[in-house]
Order: C-alpha cells, then structure tokens, then sequence
C-alpha cells in the first residue's frame, strides 16, 4: 500500500509539473506572438534616427537620457528614475585625413581617430611606417627600428574563428594598447587595422589608452581594405610615408545618467531581475546595433510584462546603461549603488551583441546555476534558443559580479556584427526588424521564467 501511495504521489507530481509546462509553453508562445508586433524596431528607429550617435558627454547622450526617460515613463512603469554619472567627454573634431606617399604620389586611405586618442600636430604627422602584427615583434625590433616612426598593427582577426567575439579578443589589444606599447620603443604614431573581418573602407573606432608614465602618441583605426593596401606596398616601398590629420581631444569630464526604470514585484518587490543595455554609441554612425538594440529590446521586456497583464513576483528592473564605451562609469556607479543599499538581484541580463537572430544565453556563473538555466531550455529551444551554457556576462552588469550576482549575456547570431562595430555601417538600416523582435521575445520569456521559478 505504501509503495502504491509513493507512485500515486509521484506521478500526481509528474502531471503538475506537466501541466506548468504546458502553461509555461503557452505563456512563452503569446510573448512571442506580442513581441512581434511590439514596439522594439519602432523604438529602435526612433533612438537611432532622431537623435543618432550618443557618445559620453555629447549632446546626442543628453538627448538619449532626456528621450528613454519619457518613453520609460509613457510606458507606465512603477518607477522611473535617473542615476547621475561622471562621464569621460572626448570629441572627434574634424573628419581626418590621411594618405600614403609612393615616388612622390599620393594615396588617399580611410581612417578614424581611436577614442581617447591625442590629435596630431595642427599640419599633421608624417612619417616612415613599420607593419607589426604582435607586441613581441615591437620588443623585438627594439628603439633602434621604431624610433621617429608611425607603427602600423595590422593582425586581422582570425577569419576562420566561428566565434567571431573570440576573434575580436585575438585581435583588439592592437586597439586598446598599441600606442601605450608603441611609444615605448620611441613611436611617434601608431594605425590599427580596423576590428572587422569584412574587407571595406569603413574604419573601426574604439576606445584606446594610454600609459600615464609613457609619452602619448597619435592613434588611428585604419580600414581593412585600406590595411591590405599599404601591407601590400611596404612589402615593395619600404621607406613610404604616411601623412594623417587629426584634430580630436578630451574636454573636462561630464555629467550622464543611468536611465532606469522598474515593475514591483507581487511577492518579493526587494528581489531584483535586471536586464539592461547601454545607451551612450560611438559616433560614427547611429549605434543601432551596439547598443540601441539592447536597450530597447530591454525596454520591450517590462513593456511586454506591462501589455500582457503578467504580474512579476520580482521586481523587475531595466537599466540602460551610461558610458560603456570608453569608461565603464554607468555599470561602476550601478554596482556602487546596488553595494551601498544591499539591492538583492536574482540576475541580471545584458543584451549588448547587436539585434541579429537570437541564438541563446551565457552565463557567469558556479555550475549549479548553469544547470537550472538549462533546466529552462525545452521551452526555449522551439524558439531557436539552443546555445545554453557557460560564458561572459556584459560589460555592464560585469561590476556586479563581486557581489555574486549570476551575469547573463544575451547571445544573438555573430557573424554579421563586426561588420558594423564602432564604424560608419552601425545604422538602423543594417537592423532586421524581425531579428531584433524575435531578440525581445527571447529575453523576455527567459525573464518570465527566472521571475517564475527563481534560481
């Protein structure tokens, strides 16, 4: 009779459990069905075509605080509020120039000053140029090689790399410490081969930084097409010189915000579910992709709770950060503020991979938590959600890592998004309307079960 009453037990437990899933699919199926006529495209238009780039401390940034404030208002969420952060102002001034010489003729090239970079000398730096591809081949040449020259770092990212992030990772300490390096050995410019494995003339800015204790020293992004030419001229003209014009520089810090918004919980309103995205972009094209499509589909996910009637046990909290693009301030001063007022996050979820064809989710976490996400991966898998596992976070939420937050990173398809990153091409035209909705839906449906069955 006791074992009877054990296998009745159980399988009345079997079939509960049944029955929640099939309500969980059929909750999962209608945020799909409402994210694709959402407002996340809509949205998204709106950011990237009325107001554009959004760097630190520009007036395109004020504009996006001033803008996502009303729209996280007009939404009707429980909260609705302005974090203020101290932001780096550096500015591009006027479009640069630059050319190659060859027997007394000139070749026009496509660069970019990195971000933080000096400006040339007023008339421009001109100088002989000597290709490296590893900090290793820098000390190996030595000051003797280096001195009085513009060093150009052209190693590409790995084009047979499927995961083009890890590429980028292989590649991008050209960007970020090549002028710290090269002035080491008495350099007195440096160009980088935009991070990109499309070959085009669109060149890659991104953050760049000095040495406080080394001399600064100009730093362009040069664009691959641009690259393969030059690489392929010094392996003939060795002595060639390169002219290039740049007027940027960094102004007095500023004042930003961290745009934030919230729906309280039912059950555990001080049990935080945050998702977020970044809101400052480089300036050279409209920063759809990196990261107004993050923020926006984050925005989608409390909207969708909010249109759907789907009352939260957890509050749920959209963050869009400021300055993740050449300073980090926005996620530093959230984690300051989640320490200071022992704010109790569950997850929290960042989406800052473009808005391309949701693949999946990463998480930065022990093995246990990774293993209740993937306990969710039936339900997401009808969805093409399958690449559930262990990986990176974001940027943004990163800082909060230490207070033994699990980080989630949101992880679309790859392949196309170093086309567009930190260049000219990151315009709302190369968004897909329907990628970016099914990117809303994903998230959100992961955010319905976190907030349902907890971690």
């Amino acid at each position: 009779m006791r074992k009877i009453a054990l296998l009745t037990f159980a399988s009345f437990i079997f079939i509960l459990n049944i029955k929640a899933q099939n309500q969980d699919s059929l909750i999962i199926c209608q945020i799909y069905k409402e994210a694709l006529v959402g407002k996340t495209y809509e949205n998204l238009y709106e950011l990237s075509t009325t107001i554009g780039p959004r760097l630190s401390g520009s007036e395109g940034d004020k504009k996006a605080v001033a803008w996502s404030k009303k729209l996280l208002q007009s939404y009707g969420f429980d909260k609705v509020w302005l974090q203020e952060v101290q932001v780096p102002h550096w500015v591009r001034g006027e479009k640069e120039v630059a050319y190659y010489t060859v027997n007394g003729k000139n070749f026009e090239v496509a660069i970019c000053a990195l971000g933080g970079s000096i400006a040339t000398p007023q008339n421009g730096l001109t100088a002989e140029v000597i290709e490296v591809f590893t900090f290793d081949q820098l000390a190996e040449l030595g000051e003797e090689n280096i001195k009085g020259k513009i060093v150009f770092f052209n190693r590409p990212m790995n084009p047979t790399s499927l995961n083009t992030f890890s590429a980028y990772g292989g590649a991008v300490n050209q960007r970020s410490q090549g002028a710290a390096q090269a002035a080491k050995y008495g350099a007195v410019g440096v160009i980088v081969r935009s991070m990109s494995t499309k070959i085009d003339n669109f060149p890659h800015t991104g953050a760049m930084r000095y040495d406080p204790i080394i001399n600064k020293i100009p730093a362009a992004a040069i664009s691959t097409l641009a690259a393969n030419q030059l690489s392929a001229q010094l392996k003939t003209n060795s002595k060639l010189t390169f002219h290039y014009k740049m007027s940027c520089e960094t102004l007095p810090d500023a004042i930003s915000y961290n745009v934030i918004g919230e729906i309280t919980g039912s059950e555990f309103p001080n049990e935080y579910i945050l998702v977020g995205g970044h809101l400052d972009s480089w300036d050279l094209g409209d920063g759809s992709h990196d990261d107004g499509a993050g923020c926006m589909q984050s925005v989608e996910v409390l909207r969708l709770f909010k249109t759907m009637g789907i009352k939260p046990k957890r509050t749920l909290r959209v963050v869009l950060f400021a300055n993740e693009e050449n300073g980090l301030r926005g996620g530093n001063k959230y984690a300051e503020y989640a320490k200071e007022n022992n704010v109790k996050h569950l997850v929290a979820i960042e989406s800052d991979s473009g808005g391309f064809t949701p693949r999946g989710f990463t998480i930065d976490s022990n093995a246990e938590i990774i293993e209740k996400f993937l306990a969710f991966k039936p339900l997401l898998s009808p969805y093409g959600i399958n690449e559930i596992g262990g990986g990176g976070g974001g940027a943004d939420i990163g800082p909060l890592k230490p207070q033994g937050v699990p980080l989630v990173g949101f992880r679309p398809d790859s392949q196309r998004y170093f086309d567009y990153h930190h260049a000219a091409t990151d315009r709302i035209e190369a968004v897909n309307e329907r990628e970016l909705m099914l990117g809303s839906a994903a998230i959100t449906a992961l955010v319905y079960l976190l907030d349902k069955y907890g971690l």
